[in-house]
């Protein structure tokens, strides 16, 4: 995989005090990840006037913004602002060239997007994009800004953060190169410095109980959305009705547990494949090395029963391609795959992005491919294939695996459905979130009457747009005083299915950049910044509220 290359390239220059030792980088802010939120907060920081560097793990800018969800979940978009909105004004701008619609007339592609029009040109956005078009947006703000990247830069996780009592005075890559700073901002999906600076933090969902939520917990028996095997009652074992026989590939022998218990199982990762059914641009299904179609039998009980949604998460995005995310009861979601991720090693993970890339291209070969597979699924699919002008340097795979969950801090203040559903007043927000309470499925289990069902997808609405605290930025006091968490913030796991939208993390690092510089200038740990001033400032910046 691409994204765990030990390769580092450092992009531009700024001038840097320790510039004649080793080894050695600093910044007044040391920005970890490569993110949506590690831009937006790297071009907040430049613009406040210190120095900054981000220090990627991938070589590729923006995350899954420029790794293949250009579907974009915005909620409700007026609550969305600052260098969020200046992002998609970007796209927009992009678009109205002529030359940028080389596979497809514009008045052909329409204007549908997620429960929003794809463009707002009384706003002058655009919401609806190619991953390559939202990464050269990232280049061009980095570029523009003089912001210094170093790509392909891991974090030693082992003893490579350093402290001064609650202080990071600086952390080490495996490269050997220290990075110092006076504020830090961890923007990665999986929480890694967070975790390595010592900061408590949680994996998995909370029982109801522990915050008075009523979506939180195992939720057995509760059917949302359309991923779940509803009552087509298919057997789960080899022979069907015959347990004797062995459970199918990707369904689990545990106990899914007891409703609304607390667990460490996370919601399923897939790659939000970007799709092309134009024959100039378009690139068979790859067979993927270890195939094994016998993965794949659960599914052809599935299409047995008559079902045929296969292709009705192929969202629309310019140029006759897709953003393509999972859909029915076995889909791209590679559904109790994933429970190592958050905190396992570097090695490990790649194992599981293998995994996830294994399986999802499989999955592609098999419907476009395999005879047993329905003839109007299996042609309809051979139209589809991947896009010759995307992910270049990857197969044309997306670079970024969706990871919709990993760790999530406890911090000053824990973000919750009661939060979400605005049934309390949350205290000094820094941004706004809108997007539904959604979590994707977090096992496939067997059924006490002897089925196969999918438990842990959740979709509640909102209402209305909400409010995110400052404090579900920073951690408790006395853990760090100069650590802010822009991805894997402060909230219970109900309420980070709703907050963890590109969007919403572009906007929190914003925040979390404002909040960094106001540390420094205040002279005071980031649990302390005045309020009021950061506020102010986000306010003059277009942050809204």
């Amino acid at each position: 995989m691409l994204t765990l290359l030990c390769f580092m390239t450092a992009a531009l220059s700024q001038p840097d005090a320790t510039a004649g030792i080793p080894n050695v980088r600093q910044a007044d802010v040391i920005v970890y990840g490569g993110t949506s939120a590690a831009i937006a907060a790297a071009v907040q920081v430049q613009r406040m006037g210190k120095t900054v560097i981000v220090v990627s793990p991938d070589r590729h800018l923006g995350g899954l913004s420029s790794g293949g969800l250009g579907w974009t979940d915005t909620g409700k978009k007026e609550v969305i602002g600052g260098i969020a909105r200046e992002f998609y004004h970007r796209v927009w701008r992009h678009y109205e060239a002529p030359e940028s619609w080389k596979w497809q007339q514009r008045e052909e592609y329409g204007d549908r997007g997620q429960d929003t029009p794809a463009m707002d040109k009384d706003a002058r956005t655009m919401w609806i994009f190619e991953p390559h078009v939202a990464e050269q947006v990232f280049e061009e703000l980095v570029a523009e800004h003089h912001i210094p990247v170093y790509r392909d830069e891991w974090l030693n996780r082992d003893g490579g953060v350093k402290k001064e009592g609650p202080t990071i005075t600086s952390f080490t890559t495996l490269s050997g190169i220290e990075y110092r700073g006076k504020a830090f901002i961890d923007a990665t999906y999986e929480g890694d410095l967070m975790a390595a600076a010592g900061v408590q933090y949680r994996i998995g969902r909370e029982s109801t109980t522990e915050y008075g939520e009523q979506w939180n917990g195992i939720q057995t028996g509760v059917l949302h959305h359309k991923h779940h095997f509803g009552d087509m009652n298919i057997s789960p074992y080899v022979t069907p009705g015959d347990p004797s026989s062995g459970l199918l590939p990707r369904i689990s022998a545990e106990d899914p547990g007891r409703k609304n218990d607390s667990d460490r199982r996370i919601q399923a990762y897939c790659y939000r494949m970007c799709l092309t059914d134009c024959p100039e641009n378009r690139l068979p299904f790859p067979k993927p090395e270890g195939y094994d179609a016998n993965q794949y039998a659960l599914l052809l009980r599935v299409l047995d029963t008559g079902w045929r949604e296969v292709f009705e998460k192929f969202d629309p995005i310019p140029n006759h391609k897709t953003d393509t995310n999972n859909h029915g009861p076995f889909s791209t979601d590679n559904i109790g795959m994933n429970y190592d991720y958050p905190e396992g090693s570097y090695v490990r993970r790649r194992e599981i992005l293998q995994e996830h890339e294994r399986y999802q291209k499989g999955l592609m070969y098999f419907l476009a491919n395999d005879p047993r597979v329905p003839e109007d699924v299996r042609s309809r699919m051979g139209q589809w294939g991947l896009p010759k002008d995307e992910f270049t340097d990857n197969g044309h795979w997306p670079h970024q695996i969706y990871v919709r969950e990993a760790r999530r801090m406890v911090g000053e203040y824990v973000m919750m459905e009661q939060d979400v559903l605005g049934k309390r007043e949350v205290p000094n927000p820094v941004g706004m979130g809108s997007y539904t309470m959604d979590s994707h499925n977090v096992q496939r289990h067997v059924t006490p009457e002897g089925f196969v069902q999918n438990e842990g997808d959740i979709g509640v609405s909102t209402k209305t747009p909400y409010r995110i605290a400052y404090g579900a930025l920073v951690p408790k006091k006395g853990e760090c005083g100069n650590l802010l968490v822009a991805v894997c913030v402060s909230s219970s796991h109900i309420a980070f299915g709703s907050m963890r939208m590109e969007p919403v993390f572009m906007i929190l690092g914003q925040s979390a950049a404002t909040a960094a510089v106001q540390s420094i200038d205040q002279n005071c740990p980031v649990q302390a910044v005045d309020y009021g001033n950061l506020r102010e400032r986000l306010t003059a910046d277009g942050q809204r509220f």
